[in-house]
């Protein structure tokens, strides 16, 4: 692959360091709700998941259905969490920097609501960093990751060939959808399994700052 027209970046987990926060928090509500779960429960079952899909499955586990305002409640617990504790993944802005001097388009995709894209954004300084056009959700298009829709929404509105966009994900999830539309997957692989990215397309990538050199720019 040549030199690619556009990067598109994960964003929790990849831009912003949200994983390990979203998960306490869901933990926290299921368990609340009938559902006993710990965080390494929620990472393993729910990670990159969309809420409405989190949601769904947690209801399967429960064989009932959560408490209404359920999704609300975490949303703005979760909330509460970020302003406190949130922090951008270590590299993050100086490799977007890098990109966007040397020329390279760069998005963010993710699963969760752009309102929630833009506030984690904000909060770790890496707005700025991405045009006002340049934010995808998946609630946006009609499927989520593991289905290409949201890369491929995000290459047509950036105007980049699918086959000549880089996708940064870290998860099997998110692998799979890039894969899917037919776009380099690079997986941030620091705390997922590096065997089943592996197996689902992508390149191991342990620090973001490899990006640039990965993908030609050096």
């Amino acid at each position: 692959m040549d030199v690619p027209e556009l990067v598109i970046f994960d964003c929790d987990g990849v831009l912003v360091d949200s994983e390990d926060i979203s998960n306490e928090v869901l933990a926290r509500a299921l368990s609340a709700a009938g559902l006993p779960t710990s965080t390494a429960d929620a990472l393993r079952d729910y990670k990159g998941l969309i809420l409405r899909d989190v949601v769904a499955r947690a209801e399967t586990r429960l064989r009932a259905t959560l408490p209404d305002g359920f999704a609300e409640a975490f949303e703005r617990d979760r909330v509460l969490e970020f302003r406190r504790r949130l922090k951008p993944i270590v590299g993050a802005a100086e490799t977007v920097r890098s990109l966007r001097a040397a020329g390279m388009k760069v998005c963010v995709a993710s699963q969760g609501k752009l309102e929630k894209t833009e506030l984690t954004l904000r909060l770790t300084g890496l707005r700025d960093l991405f045009a006002e056009d340049a934010l995808f959700s998946a609630y946006s298009v009609p499927r989520g990751k593991p289905h290409p829709d949201l890369f491929l929404h995000a290459a047509a509105a950036m105007r980049a060939s699918p086959g000549r966009c880089v996708v940064v994900e870290d998860t099997t999830i998110g692998v799979i959808a890039a894969r899917s539309a037919g776009m380099r997957t690079l997986a941030y692989a620091a705390d997922a399994d590096e065997s089943a990215l592996r197996a689902a397309g992508a390149e191991i990538l342990r620090s973001l700052a490899d990006i640039p050199a990965l993908i030609g720019l050096a």
